[in-house]
């Protein structure tokens, strides 16, 4: 029984959820307020965070950023509104990922396995461990640790795993569709920049770390590669096998 925090104000849906998710394995804990919310999830007792944006109190940001200070406990945000923006900021700010309301229960169940399939997955493998090495890029699967140049790089599952899934096939392009349905664990889908906003926190974490210039390249239109440094450079010059333009 994996222990869920749900933090909404729609006692409602609570209401619901709690139901369903208890159907399924899950037992649910609810708070209706951002601080009591945010105060439930420091004390480190959950598989998964089902935060919504919209709370009394400190919103479901202002929540978020808290926690992210103190814990990586996975935090899907659940949001009404239309707008990109806010889905974007939640990304930003260390959401795993986001599900918009109103949403069917099904979905919200698939979007919570997937993410805690990607936890599963970070523990420290005890066997099989790998060790990968691109440009000066440092990851090891075992240990959960990746570095730029000796300094140590703060990932988010998602992002560990994106790396490690890049660094697998240096110079190679991947597709979106073959990275969300890797990385993500879901099917992919054109209007969703999930996975974009995910690159583009982990190509700002390697450049903030090493300054190495742009190992990650957008491939428009297709996907995503990891740059080789290009012959005879220092070691801050990277090459691709084709031409990209950047779009995030």
């Amino acid at each position: 029984m994996e222990p869920v925090l749900l933090i909404d104000d729609d006692t409602e849906l609570c209401s619901m959820l709690k139901d369903y998710l208890g159907r399924h394995g899950f037992v649910v804990t609810t708070e209706h307020h951002g601080e009591l919310g945010l105060h439930r999830a420091l004390a480190g007792e959950f598989s998964i965070v089902l935060l919504d944006v919209m709370l009394p109190g400190i919103d479901g940001f202002e929540v978020l950023r808290r926690l992210r200070t103190n814990s990586q406990v996975s935090v899907l945000l659940l949001t009404a509104r239309g707008e990109d923006i806010d889905r974007i900021v939640g990304l930003e700010i260390g959401a795993d990922d986001y599900l918009p309301k109103p949403f069917n229960p099904r979905e919200l169940l698939a979007r919570v396995r997937a993410i805690l399939r990607r936890t599963a997955a970070s523990r420290p493998a005890r066997t099989g461990i790998k060790h990968l090495s691109v440009g000066g890029i440092e990851l090891d699967s075992g240990a959960r640790t990746a570095t730029s140049l000796g300094v140590e790089l703060d990932l988010t599952n998602v992002e560990f795993e994106l790396l490690a899934a890049l660094m697998e096939a240096p110079g190679q392009i991947l597709t979106r569709e073959h990275l969300t349905e890797l990385v993500l664990d879901r099917r992919f889908n054109p209007f969703d920049r999930s996975l974009d906003m995910h690159v583009s926190r982990l190509r700002r974490k390697l450049d903030d770390a090493a300054q190495l210039g742009d190992q990650i390249k957008t491939i428009r239109s297709v996907g995503y590669q990891l740059a080789l440094p290009a012959a005879g450079s220092s070691g801050n010059s990277f090459a691709s096998s084709t031409s990209q333009n950047r779009e995030n």
